[in-house]
């Protein structure tokens, strides 16, 4: 009966550490993700391009503040993991760290959508000089999200 229990905990055991692996893992990869997203609009805007309107700085800005949401957040199952640790409960370390990862897609999302415009709007003004992009470069970068969106509700 008692090996019963002992390979009972080894299997339980071995769940944990998979969870947190794959927790881990994920939480890992979107931090560093956004921290090269974060590096390359730091670089922006410390080397502003010619062309670069106070409206873009302005965006630009909102884009750095929001990467910086995105990151921390990604970050979190991992600190929370090391404040927490061991666990009692490891469905609360699942629960809580796959908050923190869902809440941190929406700036993420947001700062991928301003990059592009801010890419957009930029390459629309140095190809086409006589034309007013700013609208352009809005409605463009919303592409590729509508795209997924209707990916995602159309999924089976």
């Amino acid at each position: 009966m008692s090996a019963d229990k002992e390979q009972n905990r080894e299997n339980v055991k071995d769940d944990i550490i998979k969870d947190y692996n794959s927790i881990l893992r994920e939480s890992a990869l979107l931090a560093s993700i956004s921290g090269f997203l974060f590096g390359f609009l730091l670089n922006i805007s410390v080397n502003t391009p010619k062309g670069f309107a106070a409206g873009d700085s302005i965006v630009l800005m909102i884009a750095l503040f929001s990467i910086t949401f995105a990151v921390s957040l990604f970050a979190m199952p991992v600190v929370y993991h090391h404040l927490q640790y061991p666990y009692v409960d490891i469905e609360k370390f699942k629960l809580r760290s796959h908050k923190f990862i869902k809440f941190g897609i929406i700036p993420a999302a947001f700062t991928l959508y301003l990059g592009l415009d801010l890419g957009l709007d930029l390459g629309l003004k140095l190809g086409f000089p006589s034309i007013n992009t700013d609208y352009l470069a809005f409605i463009l970068a919303a592409i590729p999200f509508i795209f997924i969106y209707i990916v995602f509700r159309e999924r089976k």
